[in-house]
């Protein structure tokens, strides 16, 4: 039985690979910060067989014991403070998490594995965030790297640093460079669950309008569940590498709101949606789109639902946890 452990397991990510390892027969163990984190109990109660770690990316004596404690094969590192909005308010402590975490866990596996630091397989996740300024249409693994914000300044740090390991110590270290993902479990904070929980009260006539900063803005957004199957294939595979994951199609946050607002039976949404210049990025990322050729023909991957059953299946979701009182 393989034997992986999962920071960031309490997100949206970390829930869906839990389930998919699981399924597929591993040991799994979870990085959890603070003992009194409030979705400990969700994933206690979703994932009982998942045995759980306190640690936190900035503590390297935590990730030390948790992987003494859990002798894992394979290491998914999810955790990061991962809204970009937030990341402009505390670059300091999205720097801790975000990019110097990523150190501390990569020289914590190489400690740990000194023998042999291969023998423990790395998985960073990496951001379309980095590109940023996109200098290429669609963006590979070679478009050149260009932040927008101090999170994407972050994952570039992390994803460099992963690099570096894999070439200074032999490190299966790979990074899955991801484009937006979105599922019934993304926290209400990002733009996406924050329209289909609206949309939900909204035709539910529980509110009447949601405030939105640039729906204009274009992404290319896929189902978080079909993105976990990409992780777990690189560290499968016999050299480690990294791999953009992405749908390689383009959507704005308008596109979104109509297809959420028409699954509630709304044309016109106009009346329902308020702009706050408040919510406008410091510097805005206007267009992200991915290539994920090498992840089809290296993985074999490809992801499995489209746009439009993502927001349906977000917005039937916050449906019926709205009318049972949630």
């Amino acid at each position: 039985m393989p034997t992986a452990l999962i920071t960031g397991i309490t997100g949206q990510d970390g829930l869906y690979l839990a389930e998919l390892l699981l399924a597929k027969g591993y040991d799994v163990h979870g990085l959890i910060r603070g003992q009194n984190n409030p979705r400990r109990d969700l994933v206690s109660d979703l994932l009982p067989d998942v045995r759980l770690h306190a640690g936190d990316l900035t503590d390297m004596s935590s990730l030390v014991r948790a992987l003494r404690e859990s002798d894992p094969d394979e290491v998914y590192n999810l955790g990061a403070i991962s809204y970009v909005a937030y990341s402009w308010e505390n670059a300091s402590l999205t720097t801790d998490v975000t990019a110097k975490g990523v150190l501390n866990l990569l020289e914590a596996i190489r400690l740990h594995a000194f023998d042999d630091p291969s023998r423990v397989r790395f998985y960073q996740a990496s951001s379309s965030e980095m590109f940023g300024a996109a200098q290429q249409v669609p963006q590979t693994e070679r478009t050149l790297l260009w932040p927008r914000s101090p999170y994407g300044v972050s994952k570039v740090f992390g994803h460099h640093m992963t690099i570096n390991y894999r070439e200074s110590y032999g490190m299966h270290a790979s990074s899955g460079i991801l484009f937006n993902h979105e599922s019934p479990r993304r926290g209400p904070e990002f733009v996406t669950r924050k329209i289909s929980r609206a949309v939900a009260r909204i035709g539910l006539g529980l509110q009447d309008h949601v405030t939105l900063g640039n729906i204009d803005a274009r992404r290319d957004w896929g189902f978080a569940g079909d993105y976990v199957e990409a992780m777990w294939l690189m560290l499968q595979q016999p050299s480690a590498d990294d791999y953009v994951v992405a749908t390689g199609e383009t959507r704005s946050v308008r596109d979104f709101l109509d297809l959420a607002f028409a699954h509630v039976g709304i044309d016109d949404w106009s009346a329902h949606v308020r702009h706050d210049e408040r919510l406008l990025r410091p510097a805005e990322v206007d267009v992200l789109v991915g290539d994920a050729s090498k992840a089809r023909e290296v993985l074999g991957w490809k992801p499995r639902m489209d746009f439009p059953d993502l927001v349906r299946t977000m917005v039937e979701s916050d449906l019926a946890a709205t009318r049972q009182g949630w």
